[in-house]
């Protein structure tokens, strides 16, 4: 595991990507996305099945399955020397070094009930570094992609992070593992705490939206556990190349299979990791300072 704050820029150069296979490669990415979107709205409020995995609440529906059956054949004609690892397929090659990560319906539970906030994800990942990615939001038509050296876009256009530096006066989101029935290290703690300490601490439900989000500046931080590396191979990126800080919650280290992620602008991050780092683990008094 690398110590320090994700580098994409570093995690780019490790794996001996030029800058012109990096442009190649973001727009590898951009077209799965939208390609996985496309398959996705073509299923929106028509879904034909709906099952349980292992976990309660964890679902997948015949959208997911179309939607990464597409993704996967197009990154497999772009770049068939790279593995992929994908949540409904699972490795496919050796995903050791260099790999995609494909979601291909981030916000399944969303998705499922008809509420328009879900996305198709896709990232590359050097041993558990983020590199690039790209995540589309197709009910709302709008695709996010980065590349080292390069920026991160809305479509074609540039974004930053948010420059918020103070908790008062941001708005942070986050999330709730599938275990969070079974674990007291469940988020709630760190929920209510920021509740009370910011203007408001929103729930989106898609990990993937919700760090295109920080990214985009429309929210100013974000922090979640119980995650996998195709939940946050994309967003993390995305956050990074746009001006951002990306790390686990002590500030120590990254690497995505952690499943846990301090997502901010620069001005924002110190503060907010302090906040976390207070109630971690569950805290009996949520409300101390």
């Amino acid at each position: 595991m690398t110590t320090g704050h994700l580098d994409c820029n570093a995690a780019a150069a490790d794996a001996r990507l030029t800058t012109s296979r990096l442009e190649q490669l973001s727009q590898v990415a951009r077209i799965a996305a939208e390609l996985g979107g496309s398959v996705l709205m073509q299923h929106y409020g028509r879904l034909v099945s709906i099952e349980q995995k292992a976990r309660a609440g964890d679902l997948v529906t015949n959208a997911d399955l179309a939607a990464e059956k597409a993704v996967l054949a197009s990154l497999t004609e772009a770049t068939p020397e790279i593995p992929v690892l994908a949540e409904e397929s699972g490795a496919l090659g050796d995903v050791s070094d260099l790999c995609w990560c494909v979601d291909p319906l981030d916000g399944t539970t969303n998705f499922a009930h008809g509420y328009p906030f879900f996305a198709t994800s896709i990232g590359l990942l050097w041993r558990g570094l983020p590199i690039l990615g790209a995540v589309a939001v197709p009910f709302l038509e709008e695709v996010f992609w980065c590349c080292p050296g390069t920026g991160a876009f809305l479509h074609d256009h540039r974004i930053e992070v948010s420059g918020c530096s103070s908790l008062e006066d941001s708005l942070l989101v986050t999330g709730f593992a599938y275990d969070r029935r079974e674990r007291v290290d469940n988020n709630y703690a760190e929920f209510c705490r920021l509740t009370h300490k910011t203007r408001g601490v929103r729930r989106g439900g898609a990990a993937a939206v919700d760090l295109a989000y920080v990214a985009a500046g429309r929210l100013d931080g974000y922090w979640e556990r119980g995650l996998s590396p195709w939940d946050l191979t994309a967003g993390a990126a995305l956050v990074v190349i746009a001006g951002g800080e990306v790390s686990d919650y002590r500030a120590q280290s990254y690497d995505v299979s952690s499943g846990r992620i301090l997502a901010t602008g620069p001005g924002l991050y110190s503060a907010l990791q302090r906040e976390l780092e207070g109630v971690e683990p569950f805290a009996e008094q949520l409300y101390s300072d």
